[in-house]
């Protein structure tokens, strides 16, 4: 089939390079001149892991092609993705449509022929409906269908997630345009991969639905850990003892200093104002969203008492920016929460991340970055993990001892046990445990 995506952004560069892989032939379009030049040199504009190798063997299969011009391609595409950003709208936390829409009015004169116009963008409830109506007035005689197809990947392991998922829920009415789609991703229908097929505005709904449900998972286990310390019981026991339960399951259930990334945010903020906008509000999503703010907000104040009551003069080694492991992604990262309150309490901040210091270098001033973890550490009167990278969970504690001076490890994201760390000589101070 002949696709073509609108955004090379995560989802869309990530998802065109997949559908490529399946045999389809795939141009990804992008107004960023920079990016697409980049893009044609083999130059990922993300960081993750197998991506880089996917896009090369891709266009050099010749299946996988970039461009500015959208009007070079639409005309002969089967299907069309609009995957341009949705940030949260500054002042109400709405989803930002503004490229979404934009999208829909530009392509909608170059259809030629018919073509499902699919949402692949995290969209509020009723998003396509507003993109059918643009294509409508701007070509009334456009032969299309609009499909809602939302994205499940996880950062880190998208590749893995668009090739092998749980699911693909598809929102459309139309008959024609979802045997479109089943041929589309008939590699996943062979391996028989459920497949969603629902009403458009219950697919738009279903993705919101999926990430608050997430986020209500991590902002609840973190609020047990804080009962933990206080009544002397262990986070991981607790998280295993209700994970066991298939009906809870084990996943999203690890406390930590709170949940970040382009998701998870913006997807509660955007859900909350949908739902007070329809007189429905989704009390406990607004919970989770307060107590994730005041999560992140919190981890600066734990440093701090592990510290004595103060950091002033201190020297901090943060080991870890981004929002997770294997991805270079600053968004809503609690690290940016975290430097800036230990800055202001006169902490001066050494950092390393394995892939996120170009990106953390717009969002942090006088932060010394460093080239290891243990360069990290040199000098520094406390080490704290922020970010559960893989290097990290193996450091040489007796090392880690003889480099930082006040010898304490602040372990964000329980990585180690309380016995090794102290073994090594270290103080050790962690999440929800004894």
């Amino acid at each position: 089939m002949r696709v073509v995506m609108i955004g090379t952004g995560y989802v869309g560069l990530v998802s065109g390079a997949c559908f490529a892989d399946f045999g389809h032939d795939v141009v990804c379009i992008d107004k960023d001149e920079r990016k697409i030049d980049a893009l044609k040199n083999g130059i990922m504009p993300i960081y993750e892991p197998g991506l880089e190798g996917l896009v090369a063997s891709n266009v050099e299969a010749g299946r996988l092609s970039f461009g500015v011009e959208a009007k070079d391609v639409v005309g002969a595409a089967d299907i069309v993705f609009i995957a341009v950003g949705t940030p949260a709208r500054r002042g109400d936390g709405h989803a930002d449509l503004t490229y979404v829409y934009q999208a829909a009015e530009e392509l909608a004169a170059m259809i030629d022929g018919y073509t499902v116009v699919v949402n692949k963008s995290t969209v509020p409830v009723g998003t396509g409906d507003e993109v059918e109506a643009i294509i409508r007035r701007e070509n009334p005689n456009a032969d299309f269908d609009v499909a809602s197809n939302p994205e499940f990947l996880r950062e880190g392991a998208a590749i893995d997630d668009f090739k092998r998922p749980d699911r693909i829920v598809l929102g459309c009415d139309s008959e024609r345009a979802i045997e479109q789609m089943r041929v589309l991703y008939r590699p996943l229908y062979l391996n028989e991969t459920p497949m969603v097929i629902t009403a458009r505005r219950t697919a738009e709904l279903t993705k919101y639905a999926a990430n608050a449900f997430l986020a209500i998972k991590i902002g609840f286990i973190n609020e047990i850990a804080d009962l933990c310390e206080k009544v002397g019981a262990n986070v991981q026991e607790v998280s295993r003892g209700i994970g066991l339960d298939n009906r809870i399951g084990p996943k999203f259930l690890n406390a930590g200093p709170g949940y970040g990334g382009s998701c998870f945010p913006k997807d509660t903020l955007a859900l909350s104002k949908t739902a007070r906008d329809y007189g429905t509000p989704v009390t406990i999503v607004d919970s989770v969203i307060a107590s994730n703010e005041k999560r992140k907000r919190s981890m600066a104040d734990r440093i701090v008492v592990a510290c004595g009551g103060s950091v002033k003069g201190k020297t901090i080694a943060i080991l870890g920016l981004t929002f997770k492991p294997k991805t270079d992604d600053m968004r809503d990262s609690p690290s940016l929460d975290i430097i800036p309150a230990l800055q202001k309490m006169g902490a001066y901040i050494r950092a390393f991340d394995p892939q996120g210091m170009e990106e953390a270098k717009s969002s942090f001033e006088n932060v010394e970055y460093c080239g290891d973890e243990y360069l990290c550490m040199e000098g520094a009167n406390v080490a704290v993990i922020v970010t559960e990278w893989n290097q990290f969970r193996a450091l040489d504690l007796e090392r880690m001892n003889k480099l930082v001076s006040d010898r304490i490890l602040i372990d964000l994201r329980n990585i180690y046990s309380r016995e090794e760390v102290e073994l090594s000589g270290l103080k050790y101070h962690s999440i929800g445990r004894p």
